[in-house]
């Protein structure tokens, strides 16, 4: 279990996806260059490159946690996480990265 005030410090926030390309020497890594609504654009690195093309989610609006420090994947530092939901689909692992409707602005606060 995690207190309310734990859980409040964690900044969940709407991306829109500017860029998403994969990275070289890795199978899994898509690198997301990021619009948080801050004015500097923001880059995560996420392994779901078996899941999605780097094409298709260009445009679309995802959910990012914000406020967790860098951390370096294949040399480029990944500054938060996309989140994603996973399941089992007839005995295969299957993942949905969070995508929610456009008109949500960039930066916007989830709580």
């Amino acid at each position: 279990m995690v207190d309310f005030d734990t859980f409040s410090k964690s900044d969940f926030r709407a991306v829109k996806v500017k860029e998403c390309v994969a990275v070289p020497k890795s199978k899994k890594l898509l690198q997301f260059t990021l619009d948080d609504g801050t004015g500097t654009d923001r880059t995560i690195l996420s392994g779901i490159h078996s899941f999605y093309e780097p094409d298709e989610l260009v445009g679309k609006t995802c959910i990012a946690i914000t406020n967790l420090p860098p951390r370096a994947m294949m040399g480029i530092d990944s500054c938060g996480m996309l989140l994603s939901a996973i399941h089992e689909e007839e005995g295969e692992e299957k993942l949905h990265l969070l995508m929610v409707d456009d008109r949500i602005p960039a930066g916007a606060k989830l709580y």
